[in-house]
C-alpha cells in the first residue's frame, strides 16, 4: 500500500498522531479512537494492522499488552516526496515569522 494510501484515511491519521506523543498500549488506541470515530474494536485493530504491514507503527509484546510505536521510516519517505513543494509555502512561512519578530521588538519598544 502506498504511503498516501495509508494516510488517507481520517483513523489511520489519528493513530499515529497518539504514537507521536510515544508508545501506547492497543487497548488505549482502541478506546480513544472508539470514541471519536465510533468504531468497533475490530475496525480499530484493522487499522493498527495496516499500519504495521505498511511499516508505519511497529508492536511489541508487554505482558499481556501490545505495545504500538510509530516508524519513522514511511514518514522520512513522504517528507522527501514533500520537499518538491515546500517552495510553495517556506516563502509565507518565513515572512510570517519576520513578521511576528517585528510585531514582538514593537511591543517590547513600545512598554520602555
Amino acid at each position: 500500500m502506498h504511503a498516501f494510501d495509508v494516510l488517507g484515511d481520517p483513523v489511520r491519521r489519528r493513530i499515529l498522531e497518539l504514537l507521536a506523543a510515544g508508545e501506547q498500549a492497543s487497548g488505549d488506541i482502541v478506546e480513544v479512537v472508539q470514541r471519536e470515530f465510533g468504531i468497533s474494536q475490530p475496525a480499530v485493530s484493522q487499522h493498527l494492522k495496516v499500519l504495521r504491514e505498511s511499516g508505519f507503527a511497529s508492536v511489541r509484546p508487554e505482558r499481556q499488552k501490545r505495545i504500538y510505536a510509530v516508524d519513522p521510516a514511511p514518514l522520512r519517505e513522504v517528507d522527501l516526496w514533500l520537499d518538491r513543494f515546500r517552495a510553495f509555502w517556506e516563502p509565507k512561512l518565513e515572512a510570517l515569522a519576520t513578521e511576528i519578530a517585528r510585531g514582538k521588538r514593537q511591543r517590547r519598544l513600545d512598554r520602555k
